[in-house]
């Protein structure tokens, strides 16, 4: 029987249910100008981490996309990996269209099924993502269909050893708001040059804030490259001179279909692009003769990162996981803020 009592505790909760869905709503439509919003990750019981990255690579499998995913397992399992981070371009051509839009399953669930990379994926926004339902990919709901799943548009990621800062960089970037060819989700982002502005103030405060040994920014769009897409002027300008006060040691990005290692001749940074995880092959790479071109290939897939509290040792692997390039970057103990 139905009772008055439990019609009002039904309708309690409901208005609950509301209440909790608005706020989730908002924070994720809102921009917020708070301090960033932070994950814990733990490293390993030796004080070691080791992870994956990998871009670009949203295409159902296809363009090369499982083999990747294949060789990703296979790796991951020898390096008994902690998580793996995207760098973005996450769902081609144009994102996800919602929530339920059978495409995450499609490009992400069905295609990652090595056990090794059923680990977290932390993930941010590339420019084709924002083409799509963007605020979809921030939403919940997705790591309820996936718990790996965790994209947000900027965040740390706090590792004891290790303090990664992810940051979108796609609003940063002056042509997706004048191209006619394409209609990006500009919600949480307009008004953009306050946007802009706070996530600046976010990052900058962030870094120097931190006491970790090392310090990563990754973000989608490269900063130094080589690549179709080259440098981005609006990353030179406005994010670079915070990563150099602030003694970042490596900025992680997609957007170039390639893998690359370019380190900076006036800094102590290391440019690495991870874009290789579906479409490539390009073949328009320029300036092969860069004396701070360490390393580039214009084809798929993926790299590789153990770090210790004196060390980060990195490396490049092709689609049939061959190792392409390796580096090993040494840490001062004394060095430590």
């Amino acid at each position: 029987m139905v009772t008055m009592a439990s019609m009002a505790s039904h309708f309690r909760t409901r208005a609950m249910d509301l209440r909790c869905l608005a706020v989730v709503f908002c924070a994720v439509l809102v921009p917020s100008f708070a301090e960033l919003q932070r994950f814990e990750h733990p490293i390993k019981s030796d004080g070691s981490l080791s992870f994956l990255v990998v871009g670009d690579w949203g295409r159902k499998g296809l363009y090369n996309q499982s083999e990747v995913a294949f060789q990703m397992g296979r790796i991951g399992e020898r390096l008994d990996i902690d998580f793996v981070i995207s760098t973005g371009d996450n769902f081609y051509d144009n994102g996800l269209k919602g929530v339920y839009d059978p495409a995450f399953r499609e490009s992400f669930t069905k295609v990652y099924t090595a056990k090794s990379l059923q680990k977290q994926w932390y993930s941010v926004l590339g420019n084709h993502d924002y083409r799509g339902d963007a605020v979809a990919q921030l939403s919940p709901i997705l790591r309820k269909i996936d718990k790996r799943w965790l994209c947000l548009r900027s965040f740390i990621l706090d590792t004891e050893i290790v303090e990664f800062i992810f940051v979108d960089t796609t609003p940063f970037v002056d042509s997706y708001f004048v191209e006619p060819d394409h209609v990006y989700d500009w919600r949480g982002v307009e008004p953009r040059r306050t946007y802009v502005s706070h996530l600046l103030e976010d990052v900058e405060l962030a870094l120097r804030k931190s006491t970790a040994k090392w310090k990563i920014v990754v973000g989608h769009h490269a900063i130094r490259s080589v690549g179709h897409h080259g440098d981005t002027p609006e990353l030179i300008k406005y994010l670079l001179p915070i990563l150099k006060a602030n003694n970042v040691d490596l900025y992680i990005n997609g957007h170039d279909h390639c893998l690359e290692h370019i380190t900076s001749l006036d800094s102590s940074i290391q440019y690495l692009t991870s874009g290789g995880g579906s479409k490539a092959w390009r073949g328009d790479i320029e300036h092969r003769d860069n004396d701070a071109l360490k390393f580039v290939y214009d084809g798929q897939g993926f790299m590789s990162m153990k770090m210790t509290q004196t060390s980060a040792a990195f490396a490049f692997y092709d689609v049939v996981g061959k190792v392409l390039h390796k580096w090993k970057i040494p840490k001062q103990l004394h060095s430590a803020v």
